[in-house]
């Protein structure tokens, strides 16, 4: 149907982000019927698998548009139990508690310690996750710290569930999540709604 819309995402963003916006834009557009799937692999377009793919990582991905979303600030993120047990206040003190690994992050440990302390991120992480979700979620189980996306954790935080271990300023900032189409689908009615209430949410974040 012409009034369809295929939106591919990844899950985290899919989950944290997107769903708990998408009542705003089915209000706005009541006509279009929008299919929404997620996972990690990238939509091949060239099957017809999406009209829009939200993507996260390196924007080096050819013969599509791709339009950058939001700046991210990525931060250490713990429990309010966790901080006040571990007495939290200095970065030194992360060598001292577990810290919860991101495998798909586009900022490592590696990346944080190496512009916020002079010691090196450890080689043993307490718990290893595929997905930000897992590892804001474990976090706030009180496992450890996560790296993560104050963004995406937006809910979290504001919960109270989650804060920041340490000032805004010691966050990596970074533009990874990405509106990623093929130029044909620019003349799509219902694609250029969607970029253009997406492009408005993220605005706001």
């Amino acid at each position: 149907m012409s009034n369809s819309l295929y939106v591919h995402s990844t899950p985290s963003f899919a989950s944290l982000w997107l769903l708990p916006r998408l009542h705003a834009f089915a209000q706005a557009n009541p006509d279009i019927s929008l299919n929404l799937s997620a996972a990690h692999t990238h939509s091949d377009f060239a099957l017809g698998q999406a009209d829009i793919d939200i993507r996260y990582g390196v924007p080096q991905w050819p013969h599509v548009v791709i339009e950058p979303l939001f700046e991210e600030r990525i931060v250490p993120l713990a429990s309010p139990a966790f901080i006040r047990q571990h007495r939290l206040k200095r970065v030194e003190q992360l060598s001292a508690v577990k810290l919860i690994q991101s495998n798909v992050s586009v900022v490592q440990w590696s990346d944080w310690f190496g512009q916020f302390s002079d010691k090196r991120a450890p080689d043993w992480f307490a718990v290893r996750f595929d997905r930000a979700q897992m590892s804001l979620d474990a976090a706030t189980q009180g496992l450890g710290v996560a790296l993560e996306s104050t963004t995406i954790a937006a809910r979290h935080i504001a919960e109270r569930k989650l804060k920041p271990v340490f000032d805004l300023d010691q966050a990596v900032k970074v533009k990874a999540h990405f509106a990623v189409y093929p130029p044909r689908h620019a003349k799509r009615p219902s694609v250029n709604a969607f970029l253009e209430w997406i492009h408005g949410e993220a605005a706001k974040s």
